[in-house]
């Protein structure tokens, strides 16, 4: 009798990305096998969902509906819906899909296999939703998606209480894991061939602030940088409020963190900053970039925006151009803003017509478009080494070029070295030219290095099991590698 099948399908941050990672770990370490790529359907489908759009409900009762005729024509087959959506909703998905079989939350991932077998047996829906979390997801185990570069969640949960933000009711109070648990964990992800490590929380800056040690963030990051073998270290996502001094020595001192950061601005306007219960302003956001800059001249700096919050004016969103214009970021992720269910912004009065935000929302964009490609026209020239990707160019096979990441996490596109590279090797190569959104080394490769990682990357890939696919419902800087971008737009940071 042959294996039982999975597949995941991810939507929202990167938090959800990890906790998948975490499900399909679970799911094969109970004797079920990835679904292979191109097969119409598995026995179990888990849905790892997002509540932090408005349409969030309507796409997953819309896949639901789909799967309804291939469940019913497929004796045994399974579905479960996990993440904030589940936490949000509980009882109403089964009511509004009687076909589902398990409904678990953000707190309880740990469940999911004995929750599918109870289902089957009792044959009924089960529906468990933990209030607070019941192990930290880094204890499970996990299929990380790359053999090169790593997840290592830090902390779950959040602080804050912005008005945009459903995320906090949803995935609870900040709870910090112990540094050495971490540290354990990046040096075990290391001893399996990973170089590239992004340290990950909702609120990653504020680490410490459920350990007490309000510096504990940069001692976590100088101990990275003591971890032989493992060379990049990034971090998503910081917020401003917490973004201090020693974290940005730290950054500049310890040579494997890399010179990358993203901070979410959300709006340029102290007005809208306070309607979203943002505890910063313009001047402070500002000062960290400058700060930054005059600690690492190189850095990309990266940000999240949400254009059309409930009151915002012209004048509102002028600011927010001027920001963007003195920020001079190498890329945004724009969003226009749209209700979360059970926000307070939801309810606000001044909800700005679709047509308003709409129009803002290109000039913002055509305004960032100008600034990137400037900003990228700076690389033109420098000497980069670039750690190779999987997955990241589309057209590399038609170009006869391969992709990867500069240290400042820019994308890449490279000639083809003449000896064989695979992902996670390291290629040294000249910016020839410079797009919006990726930069060019049209010449040879001036040197190439095989890692421990690459060893890793051709070891898994002599397996005959394939990775599960992970589909995200909104833009990233990356895949299938984790790539450091924020919290794929969910506004929570």
């Amino acid at each position: 009798m042959s294996a039982k099948t999975y597949e995941v399908r991810t939507y929202g941050c990167q938090m959800n990305v990890h906790d998948s990672e975490r499900l399909s770990g679970l799911l094969e370490d109970a004797g079920y096998v990835p679904a292979p790529q191109g097969a119409d359907g598995a026995d179990v489908v888990v849905f790892n969902t997002c509540a932090v759009r408005e349409n969030a409900d309507n796409r997953l009762y819309g896949n639901l509906g789909q799967l309804a005729p291939k469940k019913a024509a497929r004796p045994g087959m399974q579905i479960a819906v996990g993440g904030c959506l589940a936490q949000k909703d509980r009882d109403t998905i089964v009511k509004k899909a009687p076909w589902v079989d398990v409904v678990f939350g953000t707190h309880n991932i740990g469940k999911l296999p004995v929750l599918l077998e109870r289902a089957r047996v009792q044959e009924e829906a089960q529906v468990e939703i933990a209030e607070s979390l019941e192990a930290f997801p880094s204890t499970l185990p996990t299929r990380r998606e790359s053999a090169y570069a790593a997840w290592v969640s830090i902390s779950v949960g959040c602080n804050n209480t912005c008005t945009f933000c459903i995320v906090p009711a949803l995935r609870g109070k900040e709870k910090d894991r112990r540094p050495g648990d971490i540290l354990a964990e990046i040096e075990a992800l290391v001893g399996e061939g990973v170089s590239e490590i992004t340290l990950l929380g909702q609120n990653v800056n504020a680490y410490g602030s459920d350990i007490g040690d309000r510096e504990a963030f940069s001692k976590l990051l100088r101990a990275c940088g003591k971890i032989e073998g493992l060379e990049r270290v990034r971090f998503t996502s910081p917020h401003p409020r917490d973004f201090t001094d020693d974290v940005i020595a730290a950054m500049a001192e310890t040579p494997n963190v890399m010179p990358q950061l993203h901070m979410p601005l959300q709006s340029g306007s102290d007005t809208v900053l306070k309607a979203m219960r943002r505890s910063y302003r313009q001047e402070r956001f500002l000062g960290i970039i400058e700060k930054v800059r005059a600690a690492m001249p190189d850095a990309a700096i990266s940000t999240d925006i949400i254009v059309g919050f409930p009151g915002e004016t012209e004048e509102d969103f002028e600011q927010t151009l001027h920001t963007v214009r003195e920020s001079r970021f190498a890329q945004a992720f724009t969003f226009q803003y749209s209700k979360r269910p059970g926000t307070p912004a939801a309810e606000m009065e001044g909800q700005i017509p679709k047509e308003v935000v709409q129009a803002r929302y290109e000039r913002l964009v055509a305004l960032q478009e100008e600034i990137s490609w400037e900003e990228n026209k700076k690389q033109v020239g420098r000497v980069l080494e670039v750690m190779v990707a999987e997955g990241e160019g589309r057209k590399d096979d038609a170009t006869r070029r391969l992709s990867g990441r500069a240290p400042d996490n820019r994308l890449v596109h490279f000639t083809r070295p003449e000896e064989p590279v695979r992902p996670g090797d390291m290629v040294t190569v000249e910016i020839t030219y410079a797009a919006p959104h990726h930069l060019l080394a049209e010449g040879p490769a001036q040197a190439v290095r095989r890692t421990r990682a690459g060893d890793a990357w051709e070891k898994r890939n002599a397996a005959p099991a394939a990775p599960a696919g992970v589909m995200l419902g909104l833009p990233t800087i990356g895949a299938p590698a984790p790539a450091p971008a924020p919290a794929a737009g969910c506004g929570c940071d």
